[in-house]
């Protein structure tokens, strides 16, 4: 078998000697290691790394044309993104040809292929590389104008479903051939993570800071509308603004600082305005007691530079006026 064939590995059948072989090289960024479904191209360099045990993915699926509306597969799961750097004596097309027999092996069935704007659309490599829907911003390496292949994967499992995206490139400019690779696992989100405040709680809060932060509040990605899993949180707002007929608010919606500021400035005020109705709607609370503001990222209470503390900004307010 040739020495450049990318080496495939079931999740369950990774070896200790794989696992450590993938995480000695030294050109790798820090805390970087290949994804056990599907290990690296002989040589490659890891250039950029993320990954989240529960997160919102979209994936490629179709071609898409210049100006056309940009749309994926929209799933959610463990997710893990790569962008690994090739030496550009090896061409996109034997690459692309080593992990197609890599995804075979290990059980992944192509979902879609294409390659270059011919097949893939004058829009699509801008999509996955600056779309910042798929590869985020500064992830790696990107070239445009050269050959490129794509193939998105699917392996059905027991634990759940596994999705990996292959973008190869070819940058003759820079002889290095680039690799971005996205891998989701569907599985089951952990809840419990999140307490909801009770209405006695709250009012206490509002009693002696005259704020109180609730984190029950969900919505998808860059969306304003209050999703079911909101319920526990807005029935004790319900409580304890039925049980105090008096008490006025502000209800604050926070973001935290990915994106742009005005984006999250207008994206916090739908949030908002969005809690008021369904409080208004729902627990028949007089809309003269209520008012919506949104205040992105500018009140936050941690530091954004982890997902741990963006987690912690994301958050509605109810500050009593």
């Amino acid at each position: 078998m040739n020495a450049h064939i990318v080496k495939s590995a079931c999740l369950a059948l990774v070896t200790a000697t794989l696992a450590a072989a993938s995480s000695a090289w030294a050109e790798d960024v820090e805390g970087s290691r290949d994804h056990p479904a599907l290990t690296r191209f002989e040589g490659a360099e890891i250039r950029a790394y993320e990954h989240k045990d529960y997160d919102e993915a979209l994936m490629p699926d179709r071609p898409i044309p210049k100006e056309a509306e940009a749309k994926g597969l929209e799933l959610e799961g463990k997710l893990t993104r790569i962008s690994y750097r090739i030496d550009g004596k090896k061409s996109a097309l034997e690459v692309y040809r080593n992990y197609q027999a890599a995804l075979q092996a290990g059980g992944f069935k192509p979902l879609f292929e294409c390659k270059n704007d011919e097949q893939c659309g004058g829009d699509f490599q801008s999509f996955v590389l600056n779309g910042g829907k798929v590869r985020q911003p500064g992830q790696g390496d990107a070239a445009f104008g050269g050959k490129y292949y794509a193939v998105l994967a699917k392996k059905e499992a027991p634990a759940g479903d596994i999705y990996v995206f292959l973008d190869v490139m070819e940058d003759g400019s820079n002889h290095i051939t680039p690799v971005f690779q996205q891998v989701l696992e569907t599985k089951a989100m952990q809840t419990g993570q999140v307490k909801v405040l009770d209405m006695a709680a709250m009012r206490k809060s509002l009693a002696e800071s005259g704020r109180v932060a609730v984190y029950g509040v969900y919505f998808d990605t860059d969306k304003a509308e209050v999703k079911p899993e909101s319920k526990a949180a807005l029935d004790e707002m319900g409580k304890l603004l039925n049980g105090s007929p008096n008490l006025k608010v502000y209800v604050v919606g926070h973001t935290d600082n990915q994106g742009t500021l005005a984006g999250n400035l207008e994206l916090s005020q739908k949030r908002a305005d969005a809690v008021v109705k369904a409080l208004e709607a729902d627990y028949k609370i007089p809309a003269a007691r209520l008012s919506a503001r949104g205040v992105a990222s500018l009140a936050p209470v941690a530091a954004n530079d982890a997902e741990a503390g963006r987690a912690r900004n994301r958050r509605v307010e109810l500050v009593a006026q």
